[in-house]
């Protein structure tokens, strides 16, 4: 079960490529798929340690390193020691709260994406950093924990040999994670939009304020992938339009189909976040406009009951020469006064279109 978030103010004084997690707290082992693979040959297998991965770079296949969970700090450093992995780039992977990036430390390159995706046994959208290390022949995918992600295509593709993605280097395995991690922003803006359907529906017919809390809900969720995928534009920008040899002409090309998809997500989250700023005016207005029609009929009814009580005031007085007291039908008279009085005032109403 997961526990309490480190937050980054923990590292404040500390030097330089300190390494302390900063997300939440797991625990668990950290498990180490192993794909290993060329035009011809498959590997896939589960490894325990750091030393069964062999050296990465005198292997003549690509090698996949996909790693779930980062909260074993002394994993980490190991595994960046074995590799040559500068240390500000092992301190960013265990810092869960980078924002989307490259860098070209030259015998490879450190990408950081936001990974959202659907659980669909309750409906919520999860979230997760995953930091990815491309080389000559080589990826390294680091994810935060262990309910799942997006790369199982990916995966799928691989094992049965479908598409190009076995007979092209790790350039393109690289872009396959970052292609899936963007199509994962599309499921999860499908489920905004059918939730933004369900709360316009309810702000027409009846709006509540559990409609406002849905409301904000999703402007939040929004505004977090508005916060994910700006960066992100710019990361496949500059793995498309860079000068790296480790990324080939070919895959570029892919890339820029990837930035396309990119700008589709961005402009539909500003769309989602206009109709929901405007959603979050009609609730206020719509909720003024109850309280209008409420204080209508209440002011209607006062008014109406103003008169009939001044006749009732005057007749209570009971003064002894009062001639209505004496006469057989004065109370009845009166009663009949009053509701002819308000009956008055009622067809008053309805013609001046107060009601």
């Amino acid at each position: 079960m997961p526990g309490a978030v480190k937050k980054r103010s923990s590292k404040a004084g500390l030097p330089p490529g300190t390494l302390i997690h900063i997300g939440e707290k797991r625990s668990g082992e950290v498990k180490i798929t192993l794909l290993r693979y060329n035009e011809t040959a498959f590997e896939e297998k589960e490894v325990n340690t750091v030393d069964e991965c062999i050296p990465l770079g005198e292997s003549p296949t690509t090698t996949w390193i996909d790693i779930e969970g980062i909260h074993d700090v002394g994993f980490i450093e190991n595994l960046g020691k074995c590799y040559g992995f500068h240390p500000l780039v092992l301190e960013d992977i265990l810092n869960t709260d980078q924002r989307p990036k490259v860098e070209d430390y030259g015998g490879y390159l450190y990408i950081v994406l936001k990974m959202l995706y659907l659980n669909h046994k309750n409906g919520k959208v999860v979230t997760e950093q995953t930091s990815i290390i491309l080389g000559q022949k080589f990826v390294l995918s680091f994810q935060e924990g262990f309910r799942g992600d997006v790369f199982d295509h990916v995966r799928e593709r691989i094992r049965s040999g479908k598409g190009k993605i076995r007979a092209l280097g790790a350039d393109y395995l690289a872009y396959s994670l970052i292609d899936a991690v963007v199509d994962g922003y599309f499921a999860v803006l499908e489920k905004l939009g059918e939730d933004i359907e369900v709360i316009e529906s309810d702000l027409v017919l009846k709006p509540m304020p559990q409609t406002l809390q849905m409301l904000h809900h999703v402007k939040r969720e929004v505004i977090f992938l508005r916060k994910a995928t700006w960066p992100l534009r710019e990361v496949v920008s500059a793995l498309e339009r860079g000068e790296s040899s480790l990324v080939k002409g070919s895959t570029r090309t892919y890339l820029r189909d990837v930035y396309d998809h990119t700008i589709q997500v961005i402009d539909t989250i500003e769309t989602y976040r206009d109709i929901l700023s405007g959603m979050l005016d009609i609730y206020l207005s719509s909720m003024s406009n109850r309280l209008n029609e409420v204080m209508k009929v209440l002011t209607i009814i006062a008014t109406i009951f103003m008169p009939l009580t001044f006749i009732a005031g005057v007749y209570g007085m009971n003064f002894t020469y009062m001639p209505e007291l004496k006469w057989r039908w004065g109370y009845p008279l009166i009663l009949f006064l009053m509701l002819a009085v308000g009956i008055l005032m009622l067809i008053y109403f309805k013609r001046k279109k107060w009601l």
